[in-house]
């Protein structure tokens, strides 16, 4: 296992990693190691990360392909948060939207609840998520960073 910090434009992020892949992004700093932290597998998967990361905040990465190294699991949660990952840059999804595309359309709260739980802000992309009432809705990073992370992709929900 690793962990850095990255000095992004909204504040500090925390960064954890196996040898297999990312394993925590933290939207309020630095991380707690998770094991030995001289893995250079996992310190070579935080390079990767903390290089996309600037490209995507200086406008010049729409996707991640850092590997992730996440068991979601295959109950809701791990559906919607995988169905997430296919919510394109620059668009939104509503939390009922990404409820019906996990295969349980009346399950909008329980969607925003996946959403609070995920590891891997920005690269699993929850701030994408909004309210169908207006408005952008809640993010674990606060609001003013979900609307930042909004306007970055040009969304016009921001």
């Amino acid at each position: 296992m690793a962990t850095t910090s990255f000095d992004s434009p909204l504040g500090p992020l925390g960064l954890a990693a196996s040898p297999r892949g990312l394993v925590e992004v933290s939207l309020r700093g630095p991380v707690a190691p998770h094991g030995p932290e001289d893995d250079p597998d996992a310190r070579a998967i935080l390079d990767v990360a903390r290089r996309q990361l600037t490209e995507y905040f200086a406008g010049e990465r729409r996707e991640f392909d850092v590997p992730l190294d996440v068991d979601l699991g295959d109950g809701f949660r791990g559906r919607a948060l995988a169905a997430l990952t296919r919510v394109p840059f620059g668009e939104t999804v509503t939390y009922g939207g990404l409820a019906d595309a996990a295969g349980y359309p009346k399950a909008a709260r329980a969607a925003g609840t996946a959403c609070s739980t995920n590891p891997l802000a920005i690269f699993i992309p929850c701030h994408r998520v909004v309210p169908a009432s207006g408005g952008i809705g809640k993010y674990g990073g606060g609001e003013p960073m979900k609307r930042a992370l909004l306007e970055l992709e040009g969304t016009a929900n921001a």
